[in-house]
């Protein structure tokens, strides 16, 4: 698991609210209703987790999105998976870039932290995009890059070429909490 390593969560309390906020693989497109990562997450921390994923959701659509659900949900923590619908329709990597920064910003600016996960490039065997390790750097962001590409890898994980099944949101939900567990999120 990637993660800056001079980055490090606070501790979300037992009754905080993490916002999963995503596309269709936040949604859990692909898997039993019950089985999405947000879900899974939820039941393996203790803490509630609100799935928050729109399938086929662009950047610039999540990005306008994102103010009425922090509002609405007042997290202490947000994940950030969003972008694979932007890659795949070969959306200008620099507007991309430049909506889910806005978007940590203003999640920052909320009082959240933010985690963000990285999307894989149009390529079998990549790893997530450049733009995800930029923006990890610049906001100074735990960040995983691997997670999704690895995921996407594995034929018995997925449900169709773009989405997971119940297992593939499984080892999501368990690589993330791990992740957040490592970064001071949970004891």
């Amino acid at each position: 698991l990637a993660a800056c390593d001079a980055t490090k969560l606070d501790l979300v309390e037992s009754d905080g609210v993490i916002l999963a906020f995503g596309d269709s693989l936040t949604y859990g497109v692909g898997a039993d209703k019950n089985r999405s990562y947000p879900i899974t997450l939820s039941q393996l921390s203790g803490v509630e987790v609100i799935n928050s994923g729109v399938s086929g959701e662009t950047t610039d659509k999540g990005l306008k999105r994102l103010p009425s659900e922090l509002e609405k949900y007042n997290p202490s923590l947000v994940i950030l998976l969003e972008g694979g619908n932007d890659i795949l329709r070969n959306r200008d990597r620099s507007l991309i870039k430049s909506d889910l920064s806005h978007m940590i910003k203003i999640i920052e600016r909320s009082g959240a932290q933010v985690v963000l996960i990285g999307v894989p490039k149009k390529s079998l065997f990549s790893s997530s995009d450049r733009i995800y390790q930029e923006l990890a750097e610049e906001h100074e962001l735990v960040f995983e890059g691997e997670l999704v590409g690895s995921l996407m890898r594995s034929p018995s994980l997925k449900s169709d070429p773009i989405h997971l099944n119940d297992k593939g949101y499984r080892k999501m939900a368990e690589s993330i909490y791990e992740l957040l567990k490592e970064n001071g999120a949970f004891e």
